[in-house]
């Protein structure tokens, strides 16, 4: 036998793309650790109930496997051919039809009664202790506590946003995190409304067992009472356009005295935010503030560096809105542009934070038109 050097250079090469293949996937696989098969029991009514619901219908086909499988593979194996038997010869057989026909009756009744009674409980949002309205937005979550008058948007952190760009790896609940967190009472039953401002959006938070379309023009509702203080984490479940996936949800439950103090604080919240829209603010207070605005609200079209991404999209950087006339740029946000992505933000954000962004586009993002805004101008256009 001769040494055939080609085909053993081969060989190595081969070799060391398989072990470096090995150690690619070796990150991976310690991720793959941490995924589950079955689906969370969860942490309220719903979620046990249909965890119990699933397990009990999953052990019932487990059982109606292992019968109609174990009789089919006995069968076989008892009257094969090679023991002497011979096929029977027959047309069909009324007792055998009835009786496989009767039997997945009585089962699928069977599984309907307590799958009923499960979602007769699911729907019954009567007797609420409190209501929230849930809007969805592309691409945030707007949230209207109505009992306790408190009022926010939720969008996704802004490390969160920046990390798209830089490490994912190097930030906490990466598309898991949020600015505003949704807060709830343990104990208490709390109504949800779900609606949309312009596409299908789907609130879906795994832990509470419950998930739900947001449509435009219509109201769908829910409940759900937590039992365990603790944070909560779900996404949009439904395919909403380009950011869908950075459509976090955060709840966190508390006890009732601490959400009667988060209830105040919001309160002096707003009442602060009302008050610094009285006052004149420097440059350089609204350049920091608007970068801000700018990540949460813009950034997801238009991009961080303003470059957008057109057509759908239009730069910031150079256009004839952020470099002309302010009226008309201050028009533009805040009412928006019928028949396009542009949505209207006069809604969204109050009179400060309108002006600051509006300031910051005119001079960041590669403009320098050198003017600003002021949370007065911003009141009397609305």
């Amino acid at each position: 036998m001769t040494f055939d050097s080609r085909l053993f250079r081969r060989w190595i090469h081969r070799a060391s793309q398989a072990a470096a293949g090995l150690a690619a996937l070796a990150p991976l696989s310690a991720a793959y650790a941490e995924w589950e098969l079955n689906m969370p029991r969860g942490v309220t009514l719903i979620s046990r109930e249909a965890y119990d619901q699933h397990m009990l219908m999953l052990w019932w086909c487990v059982g109606i496997g292992v019968v109609v499988f174990g009789a089919m593979f006995y069968s076989m194996f008892r009257h094969r051919r090679a023991a002497g038997h011979a096929a029977a010869n027959f047309h069909h057989n009324t007792f055998a039809e009835i009786v496989w026909t009767v039997i997945p009756v009585v089962i699928l009744v069977l599984m309907a009664i307590p799958a009923t009674r499960a979602l007769i409980v699911m729907e019954d949002t009567s007797e609420a202790d409190m209501t929230l309205k849930v809007t969805g937005h592309q691409w945030k979550w707007r949230y209207e506590y109505l009992e306790d008058d408190v009022d926010f948007f939720s969008s996704l952190a802004p490390e969160s946003r920046e990390a798209i760009y830089s490490d994912p790896y190097a930030t906490d609940n990466y598309l898991l995190e949020v600015d505003n967190e949704v807060v709830l009472p343990v104990g208490r039953k709390v109504r949800i409304l779900l609606t949309a401002d312009d596409v299908i959006h789907a609130w879906w938070v795994p832990a509470l067992g419950m998930k739900k379309d947001a449509i435009p023009g219509f109201i769908n509702e829910l409940w759900t009472r937590i039992d365990e203080p603790g944070i909560y984490r779900g996404q949009c479940a439904e395919l909403c356009g380009k950011d869908h996936g950075f459509m976090p949800i955060v709840v966190r439950a508390v006890p009732d005295e601490e959400y009667v103090a988060w209830v105040d604080d919001r309160h002096a919240a707003q009442e602060l935010v009302a008050q610094e829209a009285l006052r004149d603010w420097t440059v350089e207070e609204l350049m920091v503030r608007g970068r801000e605005i700018y990540i949460t609200a813009c950034a997801a079209c238009h991009q961080q560096n303003g470059q957008g991404l057109p057509p759908s999209f239009p730069a910031i950087t150079g256009s004839e809105i952020a470099t002309g006339p302010l009226d008309a740029h201050l028009d533009r946000v805040m009412n928006g542009k019928p028949g396009t992505a542009m949505a209207a933000f006069a809604q969204q954000l109050g009179d400060s934070d309108l002006a600051a962004v509006i300031t910051y586009q005119r001079n960041a993002l590669g403009n320098a038109v050198g003017d600003s805004v002021q949370p007065s101008a911003v009141r009397a256009a609305r």
